[in-house]
């Protein structure tokens, strides 16, 4: 997603948080299990006193990095072997393989059945890859459809949608309409791939994070708080 990072010194160590503002009378500052610092302000709060406030929680903020870095437990690889759970639209299906005469995916009761010519890991692992892009290119289609509406009255048009895989963001978002969505989102809730969604067309109307975003976001998506920090828990 395109956030925009700012940073504070600390003696010899650098603090570089995500900024976003809503309305409210005090400014919180959350580190996340991975490491990431997210700092909420009241709207119209000045960046130096958000500076100031970090870097004195400065010892407090690595203190808590520094914890989750130690006690974090390491999410393994996927192996795709019977047994797995894999995530799809923010519920867990275990998987179940049997080979057959053709290749195909499909989910019901919990379970994630795969049907394929061949068992060996890397030939599952693209089966299931190429299942989940196709499931992410409709559903964040009709998403994209469905997010649209709320922004009838700003006329921006539909923009062109495209999926990839992105190691630190969700989405982003072009001066000239183009958004890009991380493929891993379909893995998501419904309602976490609407705010990103949501975030990205904010940026037709106001391209940076300045206040004017934030209060748009908040007036067309008031429960964005909650459904970030789902995606970031579901997916971190």
């Amino acid at each position: 997603m395109q956030d925009t990072l700012h940073q504070v010194n600390y003696g010899s160590k650098r603090i570089l948080y995500s900024l976003s503002f809503t309305a409210r009378k005090s400014l919180g500052i959350r580190v996340t299990p991975n490491g990431d610092v997210n700092v909420i302000a009241p709207l119209n709060t000045e960046l130096i006193d958000i500076n100031k406030k970090v870097k004195s929680k400065a010892d407090w903020i690595l203190k808590q990095q520094s914890f989750f870095n130690r006690y974090r437990p390491i999410t393994p690889s996927r192996k795709f072997v019977n047994g797995e759970t894999h995530l799809y639209l923010g519920r867990q299906y275990k998987m179940q393989i049997l080979k057959g005469d053709i290749d195909e995916v499909k989910i019901y009761r919990g379970t994630m059945a795969i049907t394929s010519k061949k068992t060996e890991t890397i030939y599952i692992e693209k089966l299931v890859e190429d299942w989940y892009k196709t499931k992410a290119l409709f559903h964040f289609e009709e998403l994209l459809i469905i997010c649209l509406e709320k922004f009838k009255k700003y006329k921006i048009g539909k923009p062109v949608l495209y999926i990839r895989k992105m190691q630190k963001r969700w989405g982003s978002c072009t001066k000239a309409g183009k958004i890009i969505l991380n493929t891993e989102l379909i893995k998501a809730p419904k309602a976490s791939i609407e705010y990103v969604i949501i975030h990205e067309l904010c940026h037709l109307v106001h391209y940076n994070h300045n206040k004017d975003f934030y209060q748009l976001q908040q007036n067309l998506f008031p429960d964005w708080e909650k459904w970030k920090e789902k995606l970031e828990q579901s997916l971190s």
